[in-house]
């Protein structure tokens, strides 16, 4: 009787580079995967907002138009549109395939930190400096906000909106999770200042990284703590942490050049990936492959 072979293990975690780009808009700010992942839009501290192919790893388009550097941007789930914001305190919704502004959204009191659209991009939702979320609708002739969201007692560094639930990440050290179908607001209290936020893919956790160099698993409804993930460097620098695809990894940038992964469950470090001498500033995951990309100084990583 003869057994099948067992199947070659998929590797969890991208280990080997396989792109650089040198995306020549000054200091990179943020990277991002668009909604499948073909493409990667990278936010420059020279003001330009860039698209490329990932597998080619050509610039596709530039977009200018904010007057200060971009901090973060998001693209449509079917391509057509991008959203980004900066320190001049505006938004812009821009059409991807003209490269022009369809929008300029004004109304944040500073620098807006984050940036994403809904699930059907009829609403930008935008997280500033001055405490607030701002929600616009893209298709509304007024340019003023539907909603503010004004709870926060200090800026508002990071987003994420999934189906009915906006999850905010703030400097006053708390994680507030918007319910907008059922209009609650739940809280969970870090104890120290919040660089970004995320939801899991199975939508039962989120994932929150804050000043004191450590990451948290809180589990979604009741805020009990799952997990702690320490060994990297967060002390002075807004920086991302986010899932893998299949919420079998936690990762996160550190000040230290690296970029550390630890295994979800165990908690225990599992790979610490070093990408460079200075800020690992910026990473995003693949949303279905394992594929990583990370920004530092002027470059853009692909793993």
């Amino acid at each position: 009787m003869s057994f099948p072979q067992p199947k070659p293990e998929v590797p969890q975690l991208p280990q080997n580079l396989l792109r650089t780009i040198d995306c020549q808009q000054g200091a990179v700010r943020a990277v991002r995967f668009n909604a499948d992942g073909n493409y990667l839009l990278s936010c420059g501290s020279d003001k330009s907002l860039k698209l490329w192919s990932v597998s080619r790893g050509t610039l596709l388009k530039t977009y200018s138009g904010h007057g200060y550097e971009v901090l973060d941007a998001d693209g449509s789930y079917d391509n057509s549109q991008l959203c980004s914001c900066s320190s001049d305190k505006t938004v812009i919704l821009w059409d991807v395939a003209t490269g022009q502004v369809t929008r300029k959204l004004r109304g944040h009191a500073g620098k807006v930190n984050c940036v994403q659209f809904n699930e059907e991009a009829t609403v930008i939702l935008s997280g500033s400096i001055d405490g607030t979320v701002r929600c616009w609708d893209t298709r509304s002739r007024k340019f003023d906000p539907i909603q503010i969201l004004d709870e926060a007692q200090d800026g508002v560094s990071s987003l994420k909106v999934s189906e009915h639930e906006l999850l905010t990440g703030s400097v006053d050290g708390r994680v507030r999770r918007y319910d907008l179908r059922m209009g609650q607001l739940h809280v969970d209290f870090i104890n120290s200042p919040i660089t970004c936020v995320c939801f899991s893919a199975d939508g039962q956790c989120t994932l929150t990284s804050s000043l004191d160099s450590t990451v948290r698993l809180l589990d979604k409804s009741t805020g009990e703590m799952l997990g702690e993930y320490t060994g990297h460097k967060m002390k002075g620098y807004k920086l991302d942490c986010c899932l893998s695809s299949k919420d079998t990894h936690v990762l996160s940038c550190s000040e230290d050049g690296h970029v550390y992964c630890w295994d979800l469950v165990e908690g225990s470090l599992m790979l610490k990936l070093p990408v460079g001498k200075a800020v690992v500033q910026s990473l995003s995951f693949h949303p279905s492959e394992t594929r990583l990309l990370t920004a530092m100084e002027g470059l853009a990583s692909y793993r």
